[in-house]
Formats: structure tokens, C-alpha cells, sequence
């Protein structure tokens, strides 16, 4: 018999005394979440003949654990019966607790067979899930920030193909890639639905912000890229579908109470009085069309405070202007938001940005030097064999738009050095897309301590080859040859400068930090097959650090 269940639970937003739960059911119904002898209840509303409900558990107490159910109109869907999986729990937010997060990008989804993990390694999301399921003594996070590459709508599984062969003609365009919102559902049906995977999601809560292939390689690298994309037949329908799939499944569970009290979109929802399900569906496709089209019509960026740490997970795709007068990876509006968010006064100020801030040097000059030659500094013919380069070897990170670097490194610097309120004991970035792991620390003598830290891939690693021409290019003599290159292109020196002091490492990684007395621990761990089973891994520890604040004498603001 065929659950009524079809994705989910998944635990979303969680605070002091509320939680959100996600749910995508088979048929317009009512689902409730029963947790310490109460009931909460939401009706379905549809997208594109899909179903979906969110859940907002209120009125609980801070800093406790309460196992919960769901039922669908009326009977008990999860947990499963069947399932030796432990009960799923609501954990809310103790005050003043030091937070402790869990954080990753870029995670395909192939089975979890042996031909999968050799296809593409070991998924250490599920191989952290089973960690966590075996109830050994180890401290759960208070969210996981999954920062980019969800799902792969370019690069598609024997799995996805068999379901796009099924419905349409795969040698027609966009063959092997998404077309549609069936598409999408899907996908996300295929990345979220192993049991093992499906339960950690039920009980950790998570904040989620897309990178390019949610929707496309190289989405938004240039205005080139952008006019080439929207002449082709399928691409509208595409970067509508995608939009709109991100904001049911993974921007919807991002909010808070309050902050979902401001969108209109779901107050459509909630208001809706009729008998009938609410079918959203032609409303949503406009509202992230107008969003495609005019990023300041609606903001996919966050700003959540943990105590005395703020996170700021921020969109570096969808905000971006790619005007050649204006070119920016922050839009006017974004980076007017940003600025408001980036703010001493905090133990810990965390910016989340699907792409590294702090490439390697040698990386962030050759991408510093694409741009501008791209952008004509040599002339026509030179920029467009720089394009060219552009998309193939993927220049498109924070470098390659250097104007947007120079302001927000003003920022974080401003914020180290107590010009923004009280200087934070570090500020630091998180990040993933570049399938190699590593931390990065600006070099300063005094103030805040500034770090990159990066954990890339969850479940993609790169192959050996490309394992060793990521690390020709991006360290050793690659720096001073790049800034030689970038010099020749007229770029401006980055106003710091910054060294690798962890790393770099290409395992499928999940990466963990703990805001600890001493300052701010990170680790990042692998699942390992043992023994040949392969559904089992065990979770490796593959590197581990602790940043520590700078002596008082050095933490004082800086002189200008």
C-alpha cells in the first residue's frame, strides 16, 4: 500500500519555543504534527499537482527534546512502523546556548550501492546520519547549513534520466537536464528520500541556499552567459521551475514565524479560507519569475542570531547584477542588506556564502585578471576567449567580481577592527562549491581574527586529475604568477592579504563547528566503508582545528 506520505518530515526553522515541519503528501489533505500530548495542523496547498504542507509546532518549552508523530488525515505516517531508526524529535533552542552547526555543499544523489559509492564515494551525510542514529554520546547540532548544489538539475542520475525517458524525448533539448517542475519534484524526491538520510532530516533542523546547479552550471556568471541562456527554447521554463521548487522545498522551511508572517506568498496560503486546496501554483511562477527578472523583488538571504553568534547565510546567485556598467555579485539592494546584517557587538559574526570569499590566492587573482580581461581590458578578440575560459575552468566566485569583493573585505575588516560595534572574536566565512576543503586566515596583526573556512563536497568529489591541477592553480608559485597576471590587467590589489593555514583535503566531507570557551572549534569527517558493507559507513574524522580569539593587547581596534 502506498503512503500518503510522499517526502518528509523534514524539521525546518526551529527556535526557543517553536518548530517547523515540511511535509509534500500524495493528495490535498490535512497533516498533523502530535508532540507532548498536543496537536498542530496545517492543510495542504498544491504547486504543479503536488502537495505540500508546513507544520508550525508553537508554545514550546526552551531548550527540550519531545519526540513527535505525523498523521495525514487522520493516521499515523511517521515514524515508520518498520523502521529501527530511532523516534524523530523536536530539539528547541536552550537560551543562551553556544551554538553548535553542521555545514556542507554540493551532494549528489546515486544509490548508496557499491557502484554508487564508487562512482561518488561514500555520502557522509548519510554516513553522519548513522553516527547520530546510533545514539553513541555525540552532541547533535542545532542545524545543519546545506550551502549550495542540493541537487544536480545539469548533471543527472541514471535514476533521474530513467524518470525524464519515462515522460518525455531525452535527445530533444534539454535532454539529460530538468525541463519542468515534475522534473524538480522529483529530483528532490531522489536526494532526500533514502531512509537512513530521511530520518536525520526529520529531527535535525536545516537552512539551505542554492549554488548553481540547483539550477544550472554557471548560472549568473555573466551577461553572455545570461543572453545565450534565455535565446534557447527551454531555459525559461527551466529557471521558473527551479525557483519555484527551491522556494516550496527548500526556502519555505527557511523562514521564521516572522518572517513568513511578511511574505505574501505564503500568507496566501495561510489565509486561505475555501474548502478546496489552494493551488498556488501560477502565482509562485510569477513571483520568482519578477525574482529572475528584478532581484530586489525578493531576497532568498537570511540573518538568524544564536545567542551571542549571528549567521548570515547569503545568496550569491540569484542577487547579482550582471549590467557590464554595473556588474556586481550583490545587487544595489543585497548588498545594502548585508551591510545592515554585518555587525560587531557578537562573540562570533558567521557569513555562510555558497562561494569561498577567500579563494586561494593564486585563485583569486587568475579569477581577478578573467574578469577584467573579459571585461574588455585588453580589448575584443582577448575578451572573448576570456569568456570562454570563464565558463570552462568556473572563474565565476567572489574574484571574479571584484567590485563586490572590495566592498564586503571592507566590511569584514571594518567589523574585525571594532568600527561596527564591539569587534567579534572572529569573523568568519563558510563556504563550499569548490569540491576541496581548506581554511583560510587573513593576515592582521591586531583586531578580529577573519577566516575561510570551506567544506566541498558532501557526496562529489572531484577526480584524481583535476584534484591536481585545482591544487597547481591554486597554491605555490600559482600566487605570484596570478598576481603578476592581474597586475597586467590593471586590477587592484585586494585590500589584505590571506594564507591557507588547514588543508587543502578533497574527501566527500561534512564539516561541524562548536562555539567552545576557547574560541571556535571546526572538524570536518568521512564516511568509510569497512568490511564491504556498504550501507553502513563508519564516520572518519578527517582534520580538526580550533580558532582562538587574539590576545587582548591585539584584539584592540586598529589605528587608521
Amino acid at each position: 500500500m502506498t503512503s500518503p506520505l510522499v517526502l518528509g518530515p523534514m524539521m525546518r526553522y526551529v527556535d526557543e519555543t517553536s518548530a517547523s515541519i515540511w511535509a509534500e503528501t500524495h493528495s490535498a489533505s490535512e497533516v498533523t504534527v502530535r508532540a507532548g500530548g498536543k496537536d498542530w495542523a496545517a492543510r495542504t496547498f498544491a504547486v504543479h499537482g503536488h502537495h505540500y504542507a508546513l507544520v508550525e509546532v508553537r508554545g514550546l518549552e526552551p531548550g527540550t527534546v519531545t519526540p513527535y508523530t505525523l498523521e495525514i488525515d487522520g493516521t499515523q505516517v511517521w515514524p515508520d512502523q518498520e523502521s529501527d531508526l530511532p523516534p524523530s524529535k523536536i530539539a528547541t533552542l536552550a537560551p543562551g546556548k553556544p551554538l553548535r552547526m553542521a555545514f556542507g555543499s554540493c551532494r549528489t544523489s546515486v544509490p548508496h550501492d557499491a557502484s554508487g559509492n564508487r562512482s561518488h564515494g561514500v555520502d557522509s551525510l548519510r554516513a553522519y546520519a548513522l553516527q547520530m542514529a546510533s545514539d553513541d554520546g555525540t552532541a547533535w547540532p542545532d542545524l545543519v547549513a546545506f550551502l549550495g548544489d542540493q541537487v544536480y538539475a545539469d548533471s543527472t542520475s541514471k535514476q533521474m534520466q530513467e524518470f525524464i525517458r519515462s515522460r518525455r524525448d531525452i535527445d530533444e533539448p534539454p535532454g539529460k537536464e530538468l525541463k519542468d517542475y515534475e522534473e524538480y519534484a522529483h529530483l528532490y524526491n531522489l536526494a532526500w528520500s533514502d531512509p537512513t538520510n530521511r530520518w536525520l532530516l526529520s529531527t535535525l533542523p536545516s537552512t539551505m541556499i542554492f549554488d548553481d546547479h540547483d539550477i544550472r552550471d554557471d548560472w549568473n556568471s555573466s551577461q553572455t552567459w545570461k543572453q545565450e541562456m534565455a535565446a534557447t527554447p527551454w531555459w525559461q521554463e527551466r529557471v521558473v521551475s527551479g525557483l519555484a521548487s527551491y522556494w516550496v522545498y527548500q526556502h519555505l522551511g527557511n523562514l521564521s514565524p516572522q518572517e513568513r508572517a511578511q511574505d505574501a506568498m505564503w500568507q496566501r496560503v495561510v489565509r486561505h479560507t475555501g474548502d478546496d486546496e489552494l493551488d498556488i501554483s501560477a502565482e509562485l511562477d510569477q513571483l520568482v519569475e519578477r525574482a529572475d527578472a528584478n532581484p530586489k523583488s525578493y531576497r532568498w538571504s537570511l540573518c538568524r542570531d544564536f545567542g551571542d553568534t549571528r549567521l548570515i547565510v547569503l545568496d550569491s546567485r540569484a542577487a547579482r547584477n550582471l549590467s557590464p556598467d554595473r556588474r556586481a555579485l550583490l545587487d544595489d539592494s543585497e548588498m545594502a542588506w548585508l551591510d545592515g546584517c554585518m555587525r560587531g557587538g557578537f562573540r562570533h559574526l558567521l557569513v555562510a556564502t555558497s562561494l569561498p570569499f577567500l579563494l586561494p590566492m593564486g585563485l583569486h587573482y587568475v579569477e581577478s585578471w578573467n574578469e577584467a580581461i573579459a571585461e574588455g581590458a585588453w580589448g575584443k578578440l582577448p575578451a572573448k576567449a576570456a569568456e570562454k575560459l570563464r565558463r570552462a575552468l568556473d572563474l565565476e566566485h567572489w574574484a571574479a567580481f571584484q567590485k563586490s569583493f572590495q566592498r564586503v573585505a571592507a566590511m569584514a575588516a571594518e567589523v574585525a577592527d571594532g568600527q561596527r560595534g564591539s569587534a567579534p572574536e572572529t569573523v568568519m566565512f563558510l563556504s563550499g562549491d569548490v569540491h576541496f576543503s581548506y581554511v583560510s586566515e587573513v593576515r592582521r596583526a591586531t583586531g578580529s581574527r577573519i577566516i575561510q573556512a570551506v567544506c566541498s563536497p558532501i557526496r562529489n568529489p572531484l577526480p584524481r586529475l583535476m584534484r591536481y591541477v585545482t591544487g597547481l592553480s591554486s597554491y605555490g608559485l600559482s600566487a605570484s604568477l596570478g598576481a603578476l597576471a592581474a597586475r597586467s590587467a590593471k586590477v587592484p590589489d585586494p585590500p589584505f592579504r590571506w594564507t591557507g593555514i588547514k588543508g587543502p583535503w578533497f574527501d566527500n566531507n561534512l564539516a561541524c563547528l562548536e562555539v567552545v570557551p576557547e574560541g571556535v572549534k571546526l572538524w570536518w569527517q568521512k564516511g568509510v566503508v569497512e568490511g564491504g558493507d556498504q550501507l553502513h559507513p563508519r564516520l572518519e574524522q578527517v582534520a580538526s582545528m580550533t580558532v582562538t580569539p587574539r590576545p587582548a593587547e591585539q584584539h584592540a581596534p586598529q589605528v587608521p
